[in-house]
């Protein structure tokens, strides 16, 4: 069975900074942002708040979007988040919860 590939996007807090990266583990991924143990740019800039992310089977697919998603305007990429999460509520929670 081919393994989940995910494509996700941190903010520091509501329309704040953002972070796009990919993945193959995506909750241990979000908590060494969480806990600042990935050293550079999310931890300087504290973007920790997981607010949109897209799974994939094929990692190709998932490097080509994050690739895509980084090339995009700062305004449709806000587009992209509140369409799926208004709130901007921390989707963190929910990876636990499910």
């Amino acid at each position: 069975m081919p393994g989940s590939y995910w494509v996700y996007i941190l903010a520091s807090q509501t329309r704040g900074t953002l972070y796009i990266g990919v993945t193959s583990r995506l909750a241990e991924r979000i908590a060494e942002h969480r806990e600042g143990q990935v050293v550079g740019f999310t931890k300087q800039y504290r973007v920790t708040r997981l607010v949109h992310c897209e799974e994939f089977n094929d990692v190709n697919e998932a490097i080509a979007r994050e690739k895509a998603l980084k090339k995009w305007r700062r305004a449709w990429k806000i587009e992209l988040i509140e369409r799926g999460n208004p709130e901007w509520r921390d989707l963190w929670f929910d990876l636990h919860l499910a």
